[in-house]
């Protein structure tokens, strides 16, 4: 773990890869075989899964419990199928957020004609054995912050099991964005496209640097601009 000054930063190159035939996957903390205790998340922020998947592949079904699950479409479209009697498509812009709770199964598909892309996240919720749920939305995505996830659903954010934020933005080159916590927080970045600085810390795609309030002031897009997320942890 690279840490100094209350920064932990992940330089996307030394992140856990998967490589199957129909998948790449690129993994921000330990997945599945991929295990380092240095590296178990960032506060209750446990997975960053960067997936694409090949046309007509996907993940079958499989379980889930106890745990919030969030994926950002970044790129084509996946097929979505789980035991609560969803089958839904979810496209580029959208995101959906699946309360595990005390239960769920489900599938994952890309059934269109070329590779998709997406973010997938898991948090850990504030308690365990709710009922399970589903939510899915698109958001309109510009240079300045658009709220994902809000415990309280502020700004037409969609609902999670845990006093964390998330945003997304896609600043032009040159252009800025705050940074700033609540009290005692911690935020975490990931660019998922393009490249910045943060208070002069350089990023590029597939870079993670978490903060402890008060730690980075603001985010300056690369001359090609930027897509990231940003989250505000506790």
């Amino acid at each position: 773990m690279t840490t100094s000054s209350g920064l932990v930063f992940r330089p996307a190159s030394e992140r856990f890869h998967s490589q199957l035939d129909w998948l790449d996957s690129w993994h921000s903390f330990s997945f599945s075989s991929h295990y380092d205790p240095a590296w178990m998340g960032y506060g209750p922020l446990r997975v960053i899964n960067d997936d694409t998947i090949a046309a007509g592949k996907g993940f079958g079904m499989h379980p889930h419990r106890d745990m919030e699950i969030v994926t950002v479409m970044v790129e084509g479209q996946l097929n979505h199928c789980d035991s609560m009697g969803h089958a839904e498509v979810l496209r580029a812009g959208e995101v959906q957020r699946m309360s595990a709770g005390t239960g769920v199964v489900h599938s994952e598909i890309n059934q269109g004609d070329k590779p998709c892309r997406l973010l997938q996240i898991w948090i850990v919720p504030s308690s365990t054995g709710i009922p399970p749920a589903y939510e899915q939305k698109p958001f309109a995505i510009g240079p300045g912050w658009a709220p994902l996830l809000d415990p309280e659903q502020a700004d037409g954010a969609m609902a999670i099991h845990r006093p964390v934020r998330l945003w997304r933005a896609q600043p032009g080159a040159g252009e800025t964005l705050s940074l700033a916590l609540g009290t005692g927080r911690q935020g975490w970045i990931q660019l998922i496209d393009g490249a910045g600085e943060a208070n002069d810390h350089p990023l590029q795609q597939g870079d993670g640097l978490g903060y402890d309030a008060g730690k980075l002031e603001a985010f300056t897009a690369g001359s090609g601009g930027a897509d990231l997320l940003l989250f505000e942890l506790c």
